[in-house]
């Protein structure tokens, strides 16, 4: 691999898909004519090397940024067969090149600001700009973008042509804003055309009571009207995070008009629906839909907002870098990793005091420590059960940080009811978290209900099956199997988590037990003794046997037995 700095310019058609649509063989034939006689040539002429080539855009590397700059503005000026147009970005930074392709962040960063650009736009990075040999009159400064996906750092950003709105400037309005479309009279009746413009608007009025919500005006989206548009199109172009779309068809005195809500960034779906009604009266059915749709959509967009508020759980890079730092000392289980984990996760937690998820894992690492056997810091478990109060509290917890601090009061607080609305809060979050339900499933352990825990158990290790936690997976696993009378399958989950995390206490003295059950004697001393070689001090009457999953009153007396047998007194 050979890394090295260079500029990237990075092109893509606007709407492509819906220009294959409409005429697939014509655009096919417009974009071979502009590749073979405009872009190719203009390339030549700049001295630009076409990296990639995607159907729709492409991928081009210049030795000069002055050059990249001036072949992009060529580009956007030259004259487009089928009247196509393109968005471009450009970046200068460090690329990995591997065989004939390259990757890095000049790339990440040009594709992210040609995403950016409006339909004819050029939008130019300050690292670049800083690297033009000359002042360019045809730029001006757009401001700082401060969202580019995965990239941490503010980005300036440079337009062309001048005049032209990138987006990227900090209005005063920063409620998420929401674009009606005029909805489709599928009907093929012209006479309908006002019904289907009349549920618009009254959707558009109503939508507009509620002061969180920015509501584009009417007249601007019905710019949009009978055009197949791509809705991330839309969504730039109205300044909306939100799109709602949808269609009126008639059938004799039968209607039914359906909708959908779309998020204008990501293309995903929040919500779609239908409602059927009869035109004999057309305005009382015209307010019915309305107020269903509008009543139907509002939690949609009230939830959407907050996943996208969770979804950035601090604005303080330095405390989210060293809370990824602490993570990767948590998977480690050693005393001095533990400590280290907890001293990263406080600095977090100094300069963001509401940080939930480094709240979350902070409780976790005391317990980690109680599990092992390692003497506490500062207040031990009192300390872990405030940092899981403050997760529970707080409306910036997503269902890992929600997780944690259930846990945390389930294993340390004992207030497993509480706990078991936590998780399933959580569950709903993220269900599809391995953690998540790796934690639910320890919990329901503790309530007596192993056949729940069971399922989520063995979910956690299908949902994440090369997981660095699995190991826990696994001791939730055979903890419920031991609990079901299960013996020989505890044993062979104690096994796989040990093959995972050998130095794991709990996997140890849950396969001591098993054995120890099963009547397996050889194996039960062998267990035992791989026991006291990582841990001589430990027996039965340590504090780790009386752990809350030890201490179920069901089968209490079930795992102390199993101990006793198996030698470990």
């Amino acid at each position: 691999m050979d890394r090295r700095l260079t500029t990237v310019l990075v092109a893509d058609i606007v709407g492509y898909s819906a220009l294959m649509d409409r005429n697939r063989e014509g655009t096919i034939a417009s974009l071979r004519s502009f590749r073979e006689d405009t872009l190719q040539t203009l390339l030549a002429d700049h001295g630009g090397k076409l990296i990639k080539s995607m159907g729709d855009g492409w991928i081009v590397e210049f030795k000069s940024t002055s050059d990249a700059a001036d072949c992009a503005i060529a580009i956007q000026s030259a004259q487009k067969p089928g009247g196509f147009r393109l968005r471009i970005g450009i970046h200068t930074g460090e690329v990995v090149t591997d065989g004939d392709d390259i990757f890095g962040d000049g790339i990440n960063i040009a594709a992210r600001l040609e995403a950016l650009a409006e339909p004819d736009q050029v939008l130019i990075s300050d690292t670049s700009h800083n690297s033009l040999d000359r002042g360019d009159a045809a730029l001006f400064y757009g401001g700082e973008q401060t969202e580019l996906k995965n990239i941490t750092r503010r980005i300036g950003v440079w337009c062309w042509p001048k005049g032209t709105s990138a987006n990227l400037q900090t209005t005063t309005d920063v409620r998420p804003g929401i674009a009606v479309l005029p909805f489709d009279n599928m009907s093929g009746d012209p006479e309908q055309e006002f019904f289907a413009d009349g549920i618009t608007e009254d959707i558009v009025t109503e939508l507009s009571r509620f002061r969180w919500l920015m509501v584009v005006a009417r007249n601007s989206s019905f710019t949009f009207k009978g055009k197949n548009t791509d809705i991330r199109e839309v969504g730039r172009a109205l300044g909306a995070r939100y799109v709602l779309e949808g269609s009126v068809r008639r059938a004799g005195h039968r209607v039914r008009i359906t909708g959908q809500l779309i998020d204008a960034e990501s293309g995903s779906h929040l919500w779609a629906d239908r409602f059927d009604g009869v035109l004999d009266d057309i305005f009382d059915l015209q307010d019915k839909v309305t107020l269903e749709v509008v009543t139907a959509i509002e939690p949609s967009l009230r939830h959407a907002e907050t996943n996208r508020a969770r979804a950035k759980p601090t604005d303080d890079l330095e405390a989210y870098e060293l809370y990824l730092r602490a993570q990767s000392h948590f998977h480690l289980l050693t005393d001095q990793d533990n400590r280290e984990a907890i001293r990263l996760t406080t600095l977090a937690l100094d300069r963001d005091a509401e940080y939930a998820a480094a709240s979350g894992l902070l409780a976790w690492l005391h317990i980690q420590r109680m599990v092992q056997g390692l003497e506490p810091i500062g207040e031990g478990p009192k300390e872990a059960v405030k940092a899981a109060e403050r997760v529970l509290l707080s409306d910036r917890a997503d269902g890992i940080a929600m997780a944690y601090a259930a846990h945390s009061i389930s294993m340390l607080a004992r207030d497993l009811q509480r706990a078991r609305v936590a998780f399933k809060q959580a569950l709903e979050e993220n269900p599809n978290a391995a953690t998540v339900h790796m934690l639910a499933s320890i919990n329901l352990v503790l309530i007596d209900r192993p056949e729940e825990a069971l399922k989520h158990a063995v979910h956690s290790v299908n949902l994440s099956p090369h997981d660095p936690l699995r190991h826990a997976a696994y001791i939730a696993q055979a903890s419920a199997l031991f609990h079901l009378g299960q013996y020989t399958e505890a044993a062979k989950a104690c096994r796989d988590a040990l093959a995972v995390r050998s130095s794991f206490v709990m996997s140890h003295l849950m396969l001591i037990a098993s054995l120890g059950q099963l009547g397996d004697d050889d194996a039960a001393r062998k267990a035992v003794m791989n026991l006291q070689a990582l841990r001589p001090e430990l027996s039965a009457a340590s504090a780790q046997t009386q752990m809350p999953i030890f201490t179920v009153p069901s089968c209490a007396n079930d795992w102390r037995e199993g101990w006793l047998k198996a030698g470990l007194s």
